[in-house]
């Protein structure tokens, strides 16, 4: 079976996207691993299935590059809103749904086809100790960190990720240095289980913690 796709990236988060408007390819956890997988697959953080809707203007599927089925994805969203315009799908306003429900979103032509992206309200913010913990869609465990360049991100994100307060659902873990009104910031992302280059739904979490 031949399934026709497209490779984006949001500021170096990347992700396949396959159009399912008019065919379910119906791909399995493992066939979205596998086409993922950077060394034997095409290779991506992640992948997107657009679908139709009956209340928006199109459907987000997302998965994460272990297969799973995923929560919402920022960067993600931002190049599905672009895939859709270039499938003619939209204009450039849009409503589509995503795992978390329902997001506007905006395509500006006369800044290089800049995506704005409105994310759902945040109602609570937990404070643990030092860190932090929000869900922007998708859950994320916020430390404040002084020295970023050598932050174990890839050991003490897969630590956190795996206490037994998270070990069902797993947490994206940001580390992020404060520099006056700048936000430095590397993610571990769950699904991955490993640093990305970004993370939008990451970023919205850092900047309100």
């Amino acid at each position: 079976m031949k399934i026709p796709f497209v490779k984006y990236h949001g500021t170096g988060n990347d992700f396949i996207l396959i159009d399912e408007t008019e065919s379910d390819f119906h791909l399995t956890e493992q066939q979205v691993k596998r086409m993922c997988d950077r060394h034997f697959g095409i290779g991506a953080d992640g992948l997107i299935c657009l679908r139709t809707s009956s209340i928006a203007d199109f459907e987000m599927i997302y998965y994460n590059s272990d297969g799973r089925l995923g929560s919402m994805c920022g960067n993600g969203g931002r190049c599905a809103v672009l895939f859709a315009n270039e499938l003619k799908m939209i204009g450039d306003e849009t409503t589509f749904i995503a795992a978390d429900g329902s997001h506007k979103a905006s395509i500006s032509f006369l800044s290089d086809r800049e995506v704005k992206l409105k994310m759902n309200d945040v109602d609570k913010i937990e404070k643990q100790g030092n860190d932090y913990f929000v869900n922007t869609g998708s859950p994320h465990f916020i430390r404040l960190v002084s020295n970023l360049a050598e932050a174990e991100v890839d050991r003490l994100g897969r630590e956190v990720r795996n206490w037994p307060s998270f070990i069902d659902e797993g947490t994206n873990v940001n580390f992020v240095l404060v520099n006056g009104s700048i936000l430095h910031i590397r993610t571990y992302e769950r699904g991955v289980e490993a640093e990305t280059l970004s993370c939008g739904t990451g970023v919205v979490g850092s900047v309100l913690a």
